[in-house]
Protein backbone atom coordinates (compact mmCIF):
# COMPACT_ATOMS: atom_id res chain seq x y z
CA UNK A 1 0.00 0.00 0.00
CA UNK A 2 0.82 3.26 -0.70
CA UNK A 3 1.11 6.40 1.92
CA UNK A 4 -1.66 8.00 0.12
CA UNK A 5 -4.90 4.89 1.37
CA UNK A 6 -3.20 4.47 5.13
CA UNK A 7 -6.06 3.87 7.97
CA UNK A 8 -7.89 7.69 8.50
CA UNK A 9 -7.20 8.87 12.19
CA UNK A 10 -8.98 11.71 12.09
CA UNK A 11 -11.89 10.54 14.21
CA UNK A 12 -13.90 13.54 13.33
CA UNK A 13 -17.37 13.82 12.70
CA UNK A 14 -16.46 15.82 9.06
CA UNK A 15 -14.75 15.81 6.20
CA UNK A 16 -11.30 17.67 5.95
CA UNK A 17 -12.71 19.92 3.27
CA UNK A 18 -15.97 20.88 5.63
CA UNK A 19 -18.59 19.57 3.14
CA UNK A 20 -20.25 17.81 6.02
CA UNK A 21 -20.04 14.52 4.62
CA UNK A 22 -19.15 11.56 7.51
CA UNK A 23 -15.30 10.67 7.55
CA UNK A 24 -14.58 6.55 7.54
CA UNK A 25 -11.83 5.14 9.73
CA UNK A 26 -9.63 2.87 7.42
CA UNK A 27 -8.06 2.20 4.53
CA UNK A 28 -9.03 4.41 1.17
CA UNK A 29 -8.57 3.20 -2.41
CA UNK A 30 -6.06 4.39 -4.40
CA UNK A 31 -7.33 6.39 -7.45
CA UNK A 32 -6.88 5.59 -10.62
CA UNK A 33 -5.50 7.90 -13.77
CA UNK A 34 -8.36 8.41 -15.59
CA UNK A 35 -10.51 6.11 -13.17
CA UNK A 36 -10.38 8.13 -9.91
CA UNK A 37 -12.15 5.51 -7.31
CA UNK A 38 -14.65 4.31 -9.45
CA UNK A 39 -13.00 1.32 -9.79
CA UNK A 40 -13.92 0.02 -6.39
CA UNK A 41 -17.94 -0.26 -7.13
CA UNK A 42 -17.92 0.24 -11.47
CA UNK A 43 -19.89 3.29 -10.71
CA UNK A 44 -19.68 6.84 -11.96
CA UNK A 45 -19.84 5.83 -15.63
CA UNK A 46 -16.39 3.25 -15.16
CA UNK A 47 -17.83 1.03 -18.10
CA UNK A 48 -17.64 4.02 -20.49
CA UNK A 49 -14.49 5.44 -19.06
CA UNK A 50 -13.27 2.39 -20.11
CA UNK A 51 -14.45 1.15 -23.41
CA UNK A 52 -13.55 5.19 -23.92
CA UNK A 53 -9.95 4.78 -23.01
CA UNK A 54 -9.88 1.44 -25.04
CA UNK A 55 -11.29 3.13 -27.91
CA UNK A 56 -8.58 6.21 -27.63
CA UNK A 57 -5.84 4.00 -27.08
CA UNK A 58 -6.49 1.85 -29.96
CA UNK A 59 -6.69 5.29 -31.86
CA UNK A 60 -3.21 6.33 -31.23
CA UNK A 61 -1.91 3.27 -31.75
CA UNK A 62 -3.12 3.82 -35.36
CA UNK A 63 -1.99 7.34 -35.73
CA UNK A 64 1.70 5.77 -34.40
CA UNK A 65 1.37 3.33 -37.05
CA UNK A 66 0.53 5.85 -39.46
CA UNK A 67 3.81 8.29 -38.24
CA UNK A 68 6.00 4.88 -38.33
CA UNK A 69 4.94 4.29 -42.11
CA UNK A 70 5.78 8.05 -43.04
CA UNK A 71 9.14 7.28 -41.49
CA UNK A 72 9.39 3.83 -42.88
CA UNK A 73 8.77 5.91 -46.60
CA UNK A 74 11.29 8.07 -45.96
CA UNK A 75 13.85 5.63 -45.40
CA UNK A 76 12.84 4.37 -48.67
CA UNK A 77 13.26 7.67 -50.26
CA UNK A 78 16.65 8.27 -48.36
CA UNK A 79 17.92 4.78 -50.30
CA UNK A 80 19.80 4.19 -46.99
CA UNK A 81 20.13 0.45 -48.02
CA UNK A 82 18.19 -2.90 -47.06
CA UNK A 83 20.40 -3.29 -44.03
CA UNK A 84 19.15 -0.44 -41.93
CA UNK A 85 15.36 -0.02 -43.49
CA UNK A 86 15.55 -4.02 -41.98
CA UNK A 87 17.18 -3.26 -38.33
CA UNK A 88 15.06 0.22 -38.01
CA UNK A 89 12.01 -2.50 -38.39
CA UNK A 90 13.30 -5.23 -36.15
CA UNK A 91 14.21 -2.25 -33.94
CA UNK A 92 10.59 -1.09 -33.25
CA UNK A 93 8.92 -4.57 -33.36
CA UNK A 94 11.49 -6.09 -30.70
CA UNK A 95 10.99 -2.74 -28.79
CA UNK A 96 7.05 -2.29 -29.29
CA UNK A 97 6.84 -6.54 -27.98
CA UNK A 98 9.32 -5.38 -24.99
CA UNK A 99 7.10 -2.53 -24.03
CA UNK A 100 3.72 -4.73 -24.08
CA UNK A 101 5.48 -7.10 -21.82
CA UNK A 102 6.24 -5.05 -19.17
CA UNK A 103 2.99 -2.88 -19.64
CA UNK A 104 0.93 -5.80 -19.29
CA UNK A 105 3.03 -7.10 -16.31
CA UNK A 106 3.21 -3.83 -14.22
CA UNK A 107 -0.64 -4.14 -14.79
CA UNK A 108 -0.37 -7.10 -12.27
CA UNK A 109 2.91 -6.61 -10.19
CA UNK A 110 4.23 -2.83 -8.96
CA UNK A 111 6.86 -2.55 -11.27
CA UNK A 112 10.38 -1.81 -9.58
CA UNK A 113 11.04 2.15 -9.86
CA UNK A 114 14.97 1.35 -11.10
CA UNK A 115 14.24 -1.12 -13.54
CA UNK A 116 11.53 1.24 -14.66
CA UNK A 117 14.06 4.32 -15.16
CA UNK A 118 16.49 2.04 -16.64
CA UNK A 119 13.44 0.97 -19.26
CA UNK A 120 12.67 4.37 -20.11
CA UNK A 121 14.32 4.83 -23.70
CA UNK A 122 13.05 1.10 -24.52
CA UNK A 123 9.42 1.86 -23.90
CA UNK A 124 9.67 4.92 -25.46
CA UNK A 125 10.73 3.28 -28.76
CA UNK A 126 8.07 0.90 -28.51
CA UNK A 127 5.10 2.89 -27.62
CA UNK A 128 3.34 1.10 -29.77
CA UNK A 129 3.37 -1.91 -27.81
CA UNK A 130 2.49 0.19 -24.90
CA UNK A 131 -0.75 1.58 -26.01
CA UNK A 132 -1.70 -1.97 -27.30
CA UNK A 133 -1.60 -3.43 -23.91
CA UNK A 134 -3.03 -0.13 -22.20
CA UNK A 135 -6.04 -0.82 -25.18
CA UNK A 136 -6.75 -4.51 -24.28
CA UNK A 137 -6.15 -4.26 -20.70
CA UNK A 138 -9.23 -1.50 -20.57
CA UNK A 139 -11.50 -4.55 -22.51
CA UNK A 140 -11.50 -6.63 -19.33
CA UNK A 141 -10.66 -3.95 -16.79
CA UNK A 142 -9.30 -0.73 -15.57
CA UNK A 143 -5.84 -1.25 -16.23
CA UNK A 144 -4.13 -1.85 -12.45
CA UNK A 145 -7.42 -2.73 -10.66
CA UNK A 146 -6.80 -6.12 -10.18
CA UNK A 147 -3.75 -5.03 -8.39
CA UNK A 148 -5.01 -2.20 -6.46
CA UNK A 149 -8.17 -4.61 -5.69
CA UNK A 150 -5.80 -6.69 -3.84
CA UNK A 151 -4.06 -4.06 -2.07
CA UNK A 152 -6.92 -2.30 -1.04
CA UNK A 153 -8.48 -5.63 0.19
CA UNK A 154 -5.24 -6.33 2.04
CA UNK A 155 -5.45 -3.28 3.71
CA UNK A 156 -9.56 -3.53 4.60
CA UNK A 157 -9.01 -6.81 5.96
CA UNK A 158 -6.04 -6.00 8.22
CA UNK A 159 -7.92 -2.70 9.37
CA UNK A 160 -10.99 -4.83 9.98
CA UNK A 161 -8.94 -7.13 12.03
CA UNK A 162 -7.20 -4.53 14.57
CA UNK A 163 -10.75 -3.02 14.86
CA UNK A 164 -11.99 -5.95 16.34
CA UNK A 165 -9.50 -6.33 18.14
CA UNK A 166 -9.98 -3.19 19.53
CA UNK A 167 -13.38 -2.15 21.21
CA UNK A 168 -14.48 -0.42 23.65
CA UNK A 169 -12.55 2.26 26.06
CA UNK A 170 -9.97 0.91 27.88
CA UNK A 171 -10.93 3.15 30.80
CA UNK A 172 -14.10 1.98 31.43
CA UNK A 173 -12.54 -1.93 32.54
CA UNK A 174 -13.41 -2.89 35.60
CA UNK A 175 -10.48 -3.89 38.04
Amino acid sequence: MSAKNGTDRTNGTSDPEGTGTPVTTGPRPEPLRFFGTTWVHHDGGYTARRLGLAAGALLLTAAGCLVLRVAYQGLQLADVGGFVTALVVVMFAVCGALAFGHTWGAFTTRPDPARQASLRGLLAIGFLGSLLAYALRCLTEAPGEKLHREEYEAARARHEKRATRRSGNPGNRRR
